[in-house]
């Protein structure tokens, strides 16, 4: 065989098993980004759910690049490309990594309309009754961006420990920090790109399918409001999994701590203001997105 081909032969089996090795040796990402996909398309539509993927990921890639090389937003950290010849690594950061703000800024963003939004159940369902000045509101960036900032404080240091359990050790910090060896200034620069994402997601959701039509890829599926926040769920409830199961319990007790009064607060909110919307907020509901699971129904 040619020289030519069989370089040509040889580097499409490292293309393809870098791509496989992206998938199979991180699949509770891919995991998380299938519900995401199913929650945003279903609730945003194609185009918006898209549109936000690519920004979301760019604007990750960036912060990361950045910080690597500069120390800013997050301080400096470096990466350890033990698995750069298995999985994705894009200049010198790994593509799970960025792609992974994709969704947690959108379940951030979505637990934070379900904390501010009027509630409407019926028929074994619930619909948060979200209107445009609220997807779009100073409240829900700060909720959103707070939110997400939360999630870190738990994912990075179990992250931190990858070396403990299938994650891998991929990254570490120039100088050990204060929370479990996370330094401050990374959950600072967390908050920072958070705010950026979560008005990023805002603006799409402004600007792209202006008109009333009913978005391709919209669905009115049972229970559709709580895809999000149950996501966000999801990836708490898997990193502090993985903290308790490595055997770093006070780790784990405070993410739990810090969680629970934010979680039981929801809960009450949620449960006292099922059903006690103002006709004004569910017309609002309607004149901004008549194509929701209430367009044919009547207020209570």
């Amino acid at each position: 065989m040619p020289r030519h081909l069989c370089f040509r032969r040889e580097t499409l089996d490292d293309i393809v098993r870098i791509a496989v090795g992206t998938f199979t040796m991180r699949p509770y990402v891919f995991a998380f980004l299938a519900v995401y996909l199913v929650a945003a398309v279903t609730h945003l539509g194609w185009k918006k759910t898209l549109t936000f993927t690519v920004a979301g990921y760019l604007i990750a890639f960036i912060s990361e690049y950045s910080s690597i090389n500069t120390g800013i937003p997050y301080g400096w950290y470096y990466y350890i490309d033990t698995t750069k010849t298995q999985e994705l690594w894009i200049a010198g950061v790994p593509f799970f990594d960025s792609l992974s703000y994709v969704f947690l800024t959108y379940c951030s963003y979505t637990a934070a309309l379900l904390t501010l939004s009027p509630v409407k159940t019926w028929r074994w369902n619930l619909v948060t009754l979200e209107t445009k000045s609220l997807r779009h509101s100073g409240a829900v960036l700060l909720l959103g961006s707070l939110y997400q900032v939360f999630l870190d404080i738990v994912i990075d240091p179990v992250a931190l420990q990858g070396h403990r359990w299938f994650l891998g050790q991929i990254y570490g910090y120039r100088e050990a920090g204060g929370h479990f060896g996370v330094p401050l200034s990374n959950y600072l620069g967390w908050w920072i790109v958070s705010l950026v994402l979560v008005f990023t997601l805002q603006r799409i959701d402004a600007r792209v399918a202006r008109n009333k039509e009913k978005p391709a890829g919209i669905a009115n599926l049972p229970f559709r409001s709580l895809l999000g926040p149950v996501l966000y769920l999801s990836v708490l409830v898997f990193n502090l999994a993985i903290t308790i199961m490595i055997g770093e319990n006070l780790m784990a007790i405070t993410g739990i701590f810090m969680f629970t009064l934010p979680i039981v607060i929801v809960t009450v909110l949620l449960v006292r203001r099922a059903n006690r919307y103002s006709s004004e907020e569910l017309a609002e509901h309607l004149t901004d997105y008549p194509y929701l699971a209430l367009g044919n129904e009547k207020s209570n």
